[in-house]
């Protein structure tokens, strides 16, 4: 069963070079790869892909699962949530989008109703327990929740695939190596 699924994890918007600027070339040229991953890992069987649905590389990621669905019923979105309100913050087409997307997600849990310390670090240990492989937006940073997120999926020996959101380049580790 692992074989068939993925998480995803990646970085807010904050923390790209080009910002909340989606039309940014480089933020489209990260879109295309990553849209390319996802139809390649669902070409290869992956049918079950879990995001924590955080602003930027899960949401994108998500989408990209649902627009693949529209051609591949097997694809199965499952959001999985660390509480209510996790995008009250956000901008308004930022929500709009979320919503949106939660609407044609095929399963949506919440780790709490309610925001505690900590559930955001529990919704990327459910995440990466749910899924043989993550697919990773991750910059390198040694402190953070996607830094936390891969070293998670690392200690469990799960696939990892990382995209470097600005030179794009891909590495793969199996099984706890790095």
């Amino acid at each position: 069963m692992r074989e068939t699924t993925c998480a995803f994890t990646g970085h807010r918007p904050h923390k790209f070079p080009w910002k909340y600027d989606e039309t940014d070339p480089r933020c489209a040229a990260l879109k295309r790869v990553l849209a390319e991953q996802v139809g390649r890992l669902a070409e290869a069987g992956v049918t079950d892909f879990f995001s924590g649905m955080a602003d930027g590389s899960d949401v994108w990621l998500s989408q990209m699962v649902l627009d693949l669905r529209a051609n591949n019923p097997a694809l199965k979105l499952h959001c999985l949530l660390p509480c209510e309100g996790q995008a009250g913050k956000w901008s308004g087409s930022a929500q709009e989008r979320y919503h949106a997307i939660l609407k044609q997600a095929d399963t949506v849990e919440y780790v709490s109703r309610k925001y505690y310390d900590g559930c955001m670090i529990d919704r990327n240990h459910r995440l990466v327990e749910a899924a043989g492989l993550l697919l990773a937006v991750y910059n390198g940073e040694r402190r953070g929740g996607t830094q936390a997120t891969v070293s998670y999926a690392r200690k469990l020996g799960r696939a990892i695939m990382i995209v470097e959101p600005v030179s794009l380049n891909i590495s793969h580790s199996c099984g706890g190596q790095a």
